[in-house]
This record gives structure tokens, C-alpha cells and sequence, in this order.
């Protein structure tokens, strides 16, 4: 749990440790904590897998929030069990889980997120985290369509397929970034992120997050990442309806920043860091 006031856990103590660099050869140095972020509905089929695998990267991450946004298949203790903190967060939308899972992470430096249905793969994190880490990007997303990344077949419908392409090109033509997929997969410093003032709390949190980066002069990359069928079925893509749904908002959403300006990015980045 965690105080919707202060958008901090109710215990004072930090989500994981002050850990440093002296096993890559940089005593004392501090690294940035990575925490990830799953947001999670009704995935009690999958969430432990996904858990397990994020867990098993060891120096790449430092902690584990899973969101359990309303959940009645017992997602949030299944998620406790494999290791993570769980919030919950009654609010059904995922940029509401999100949002909750990144107010939660208060001393991390880095937010990852990634779906909770074990279609992202684990195993990508390390090539995921690169850029940011390395001071060449501030938003990276992990893109199921570049090469050398893998899609399995049956892993997204085709009109997810099209609407994505067709988002991408909209984004292209408006903000003049060059985007191949809008993927869940990603990775951006949270201080960046809580001063983007997210405000979509459904399905255009995604394209909010990379419209909004554009505009604030964010450099923005893609790294290719495998993609596997998910466990379960899709909230958004398992019915024409949803997905029809999905895509309105995201193309509505893509088009509605086109004028937004960071004018209070600085102020609160600054807030972020304290």
C-alpha cells in the first residue's frame, strides 16, 4: 500500500538498498536503482512467471511493485508469494496502475515497465536499461518489430498490428520522431517521468509517454525485444470491441500533445529528486 497523499509507501524504509558498482570494477560508486513495474489485472495464470524471471536478473534491478488493479483470481497474493511488493490500486485503468506503481517506487531512480502476462521477456532487460544507463537516451522502448527482435505469431491480432503502425506514423508526422512500436516494455528515470504530468489513465498512457517525451526534448530510443504470446486473454486485443476501443484513445491521445509544452518540466523534475 502506499499514501495517495504523498505518493509514498507507508513504511519509511526504502524499497531496496544504496548499491554500487564495486563487483563491475567502480568502488563506491552508486548505481541508479532500477525498480520495474507490472501493472496486473486478473493475471494469476502468469504473474509469478513474470516475477521469477524479473527477479533472476539480479544487479539489473533492484526491486519489484507489482499494481494490482482490482484483481478477483488472487493476482496480488500470487504476486507477493513470488517475491514482490504489491500495491493495490482500485482504480480500473492501466495508466492508473501504472501511475500507482510509479508514485510507490519513491526511491528508485529508473521506473521499468512491463505487462504482467508474460508476453515481454525478462531476458531483454539488460539490453533495455543500455541506453538510459549509459547516458545516451532518456526514454527507451523496447520495440517487438526492430530487428533483431522476435514477435511470436499470434502474440498481437493484426488490427493491434495495424493500429500501432498507424499511430507510429501519426507520431512521425507530428512530433518528427521516427517510432516503429508503442510496446509496454520500457524504461525512462522517474523524476523524467513524473515530469511529463501524465494525465491518461487508460489505454493512452503508453503514447502519452512518448508524444510528451518529444515535446520535452527527451532523446528517445528503441531497442528490439522479443515478444511471446500472452497467458490468458487480453483485456484490449482478445475482442475486436476492445481493441477498437484501444485504438480511439490512442490516436486521440497522439494528436492531443501536439501543443502541450513542458513548462513546468524543470520544477517538477526538481521535486522528483528531493
Amino acid at each position: 500500500m502506499y499514501r495517495s497523499d504523498l505518493g509514498q509507501p507507508e513504511t519509511d524504509q526504502p524499497l531496496c538498498g544504496t548499491p554500487t558498482l564495486g563487483g563491475l570494477g567502480v568502488e563506491d560508486t552508486p548505481r541508479p536503482r532500477v525498480v520495474a513495474v507490472i501493472p496486473a489485472l486478473d493475471e494469476a495464470a502468469s504473474i509469478a512467471r513474470v516475477v521469477w524471471r524479473l527477479r533472476g536478473r539480479g544487479m539489473a534491478l533492484e526491486g519489484v511493485i507489482v499494481v494490482d488493479n482490482g484483481s478477483t483470481d488472487g493476482t496480488g497474493e500470487i504476486a507477493r508469494k513470488a517475491g514482490a511488493r504489491v500495491v493495490r490500486e482500485e482504480r480500473r485503468g492501466y495508466g492508473y496502475a501504472c501511475w500507482a506503481g510509479v508514485l510507490a517506487a519513491w526511491d528508485a531512480d529508473v521506473i521499468v515497465l512491463l505487462d504482467g502476462d508474460a508476453a515481454d521477456d525478462p531476458e531483454d532487460l539488460p539490453r533495455l536499461l543500455e541506453p538510459l544507463l549509459e547516458g545516451q537516451a532518456d526514454l527507451v522502448v523496447g520495440s517487438r518489430v526492430a530487428e533483431p527482435g522476435t514477435r511470436e505469431p499470434g502474440s498481437m491480432t493484426p488490427h493491434q498490428i495495424f493500429g500501432n503502425r498507424l499511430a507510429a506514423w501519426l507520431i512521425w508526422k507530428v512530433y518528427g520522431v521516427r517510432v516503429s512500436d508503442l510496446g509496454p516494455f520500457r524504461a525512462i528515470r522517474r523524476s523524467d517521468l513524473l515530469a511529463l504530468d501524465m494525465r491518461e489513465m487508460s489505454y493512452g498512457w503508453s503514447v502519452e509517454m512518448i508524444v510528451k517525451s518529444a515535446r520535452a526534448g527527451y532523446r528517445y530510443r528503441e531497442s528490439p525485444v522479443k515478444y511471446h504470446r500472452r497467458i490468458g486473454v487480453s483485456k484490449v486485443g482478445g475482442t475486436l470491441r476492445g481493441s477498437l476501443k484501444a485504438g480511439w484513445c490512442i490516436l486521440s491521445t497522439t494528436l492531443r500533445y501536439a501543443r502541450w509544452t513542458p513548462e513546468n518540466t524543470s520544477r517538477l523534475a526538481e521535486e522528483a529528486r528531493r
